[in-house]
């Protein structure tokens, strides 16, 4: 769990999630990258895939829905957390992101020391619930943060 991967393709916000994690959580490994495309055939090739994926939807090319939905499709990529954290907060994205396998959908607040309060919960949830023992003794449940 020491290390997040971040799919963002506005700067703007790829750097406020790398400034508010270097804050709250200094050791953790971040990585951005711009898009989705050849990411799925990356993640299989690496030697240790990321505990979390911090996904953003709206982007150019690969949209963030159909890289959610690829990666769900791996089974070697089940144990990723995927947390979609976007601007949108239509419904039928939130409920169709579930559907698809995300772990967590979380909207992407305006006001920066929000945005790092919630970045740091929902990283906070992950690494404590992958430290978790497996479904059935004692998981937690996924926040449904809209």
């Amino acid at each position: 769990m020491g290390r997040l991967l971040v799919v963002e393709d506005s700067e703007e916000d790829a750097e406020a999630i790398e400034r508010a994690l270097s804050r709250t959580h200094p050791l953790l490994r971040l990585e951005i990258v711009g898009d989705g495309q050849g990411l799925v055939d990356r993640l299989l090739a690496a030697d240790q895939v990321p505990g979390i994926i911090l996904l953003d939807l709206n982007m150019p090319g690969l949209g963030g829905y159909s890289l959610l939905q690829a990666i769900r499709a791996r089974p070697e990529l089940a144990e990723v957390a995927v947390v979609v954290f976007t601007s949108s907060t239509a419904p039928a994205e939130v409920d169709a992101c579930y559907a698809a396998g995300a772990d967590s959908y979380i909207y992407k607040p305006l006001n920066f020391d929000l945005f790092r309060t919630v970045l740091k919960g929902a990283v906070d949830y992950w690494q404590q619930t992958r430290r978790q023992p497996p479904s059935g003794q004692g998981a937690a449940v996924p926040p449904n943060v809209k």
